[in-house]
């Protein structure tokens, strides 16, 4: 991507260096040999909920409080690029959304490392990349990218723009409407049946954030050759079936809350090629 040069959001909150309670109880951290199992198991199938995914921790008992202090840190030049690079995809899909909804509301994002507090309670850098509808923020540690081409193969700066641009399109979602009628559905529907809302929920996401793609494209040498290709490779690579596989070595159709790897890539696909909401409607088929 030649993203350098360009407008950068005003919507970027930086906390990196905020204190407060943390959360500790799980072993070897997000990823690492010692940490994989059931609770990580449940953060990589929930990291691009459009809710706060603590609650799956909190219930399994995978985190403790903590009263731990984060300290003041400076951030790396890596670290302050990538930044950078966040403030400026966050402005392309306001540039976008604000084209395409004339009441489209900005979101705001937060930055942190560590931990930090959310609307939707306390956020963990385990939790990964989420949107939290209470404060209409998008939360993200930067250190999920490195675990995103590290851990799940899916490297890119594209690959990366994609997840930014799927949060935010939970968050074109809360605006309309649909999130708020899929999350009151919890507690009238068996969990399977929940489960597909959950998995239309995301898939709509996908396609949104290829809607985004579809008119950032426009942009002067915005998106270069191979950009698109980093995105469908992530959406494959954060497929149920597939993370499912990686992790616990079965596939649980029945537990499925994002969709397959194939459904994925075919929605992002889908709101790429054509740019039409109106062909965005997940819930109103069963052919996802």
């Amino acid at each position: 991507m030649k993203w350098r040069g360009r407008r950068e959001s005003d919507n970027v909150d930086d906390q990196r260096g905020g204190g407060g309670g943390g959360f500790g109880g799980l072993p070897g951290g997000l990823l690492s040999k010692g940490g994989i199992g059931t609770i990580v198991v449940l953060l990589l199938i929930s990291w691009l909920t459009g809710t706060n995914p603590l609650s799956l921790l909190q219930q399994t008992g995978g985190l403790s409080p903590d009263q731990s202090q984060t300290t003041e840190v400076t951030g790396t030049p890596e670290e302050e690029e990538l930044k950078s690079f966040v403030k400026v995809i966050l402005g392309s899909t306001e540039d976008v959304w604000n084209q395409l909804k004339s009441d489209y509301r900005d979101p705001r994002l937060t930055i942190f490392r560590g931990q930090t507090q959310s609307g939707c309670g306390s956020a963990s850098s385990a939790s990964g990349p989420f949107y939290c509808s209470e404060d209409e923020r998008v939360y993200i540690d930067l250190g999920f990218f490195e675990e995103m081409s590290s851990q799940l193969n899916a490297p890119g700066d594209f690959a990366q723009a994609y997840v930014i641009a799927h949060e935010v399109g939970h968050h074109v979602q809360h605006l309309l409407g649909i999130t708020d009628k899929v999350h009151n559905m919890r507690g009238q529907l068996s969990d399977e049946k929940y489960n597909e809302l959950s998995v239309k929920l995301e898939l709509q996401a996908d396609f949104l954030a290829g809607v985004w793609a579809h008119y950032a494209k426009d942009g002067r040498d915005f998106i270069e050759e191979g950009d698109i290709e980093e995105a469908l490779n992530a959406a494959a690579a954060i497929g149920d079936d597939r993370l499912q596989k990686q992790f616990q070595g079965t596939v649980n159709p029945e537990s499925f809350t994002h969709g397959t790897s194939a459904q994925r890539v075919r929605w992002f696909k889908k709101g790429f090629t054509s740019g039409d909401l109106k062909q965005g409607d997940t819930f109103a088929t069963d052919d996802l």
